[in-house]
């Protein structure tokens, strides 16, 4: 069978493998604001969210350390300049100013949803917060959770799978230390079929049974009705279904090869004695 890291390139690899957090701490959140406002405001971001930074304009150098002591860069010149180191060295980003101003700073700087840091703007109010990129693998979904409880603020998002509290396929067992195997293709039509009603097979063999309950970005209702949960691979009749999710230990066997639908392999941990 061919390996998760043949399949995906070491960068994807990386990003899907990380089972606790969507953001590593060893990669710093930027906090961005242009405003008086906006600096106050981030003040309290960065009182929220450990290893956080407030990058303010050099003007604002008095109220920014004010804000945010020890822990704020004030920079000279435009912002835009700051933008591709922050990409480079960031595992999120949360500015503090309008949308379309944040789209137009970072749109030169886009790779894909595998590489791209959590992006979340929030309103110099703290009354919205949303997600604008990477809100699943980069964790902006969750990042946008985070700001909300601590800020008292109404988080917009807009995925699929969270508008409509259903499976985030590529979200599946993170927390419990899964890793994803699959091609990029299939997660993407795997997600579509969840999102879309289609029927859906989850066939877990494997692992804890608390994956929905506990799921990355929250869930409470019951599981979707358009997924069937069977216990064992042999008792799914492929034909009936337009993705599997495999929770396993296992080989992938050759019944599964002349399968046309998505298929995705999530891995359980070895538990050590």
């Amino acid at each position: 069978m061919m390996g998760f890291a043949a399949l995906y390139p070491s960068y994807v690899f990386r990003r899907l493998r990380n089972p606790m957090s969507a953001i590593p701490p060893e990669r710093p959140l930027a906090v961005l604001a242009i405003t008086r406002a906006g600096v106050a405001l981030a003040g309290a971001v960065v009182q929220a969210q450990p290893g956080a930074r407030l990058y303010a304009p050099e003007a604002m150098r008095a109220l920014a350390e004010a804000a945010a002591p020890g822990v704020c860069t004030c920079y000279s010149g435009p912002l835009r300049d700051l933008i591709p180191e922050l990409f480079a060295d960031c595992g999120g980003i949360v500015a503090i100013f309008s949308l379309g101003a944040l789209v137009r700073l970072i749109a030169p700087h886009l790779r894909d949803k595998y590489r791209d840091p959590a992006v979340v703007v929030l309103d110099e109010a703290g009354r919205f917060v949303v997600p604008v990129l990477s809100g699943h693998l980069g964790g902006a979904n969750a990042l946008a959770g985070r700001l909300a409880a601590a800020l008292g603020a109404t988080p917009v998002l807009t995925t699929a799978s969270d508008v409509r509290q259903t499976l985030a396929v590529d979200l599946l067992g993170r927390e419990l230390g899964w890793t994803v195997a699959t091609s990029a293709n299939d997660l993407l039509r795997a997600s579509a079929a969840v999102v879309n009603d289609e029927p859906v097979a989850l066939v877990q063999e494997a692992g804890s049974s608390d994956w929905w309950a506990g799921h990355a970005n929250g869930r409470a209702g019951p599981l979707p009705g358009n997924l069937h949960c069977y216990g064992a691979l042999e008792s799914v009749d492929l034909d009936r279904y337009r993705a599997i999710l495999w929770i396993t230990d296992r080989a992938k066997p050759p019944s599964l090869d002349g399968f046309n639908g998505a298929l995705v392999i999530y891995r359980v941990p070895e538990v050590t004695p």
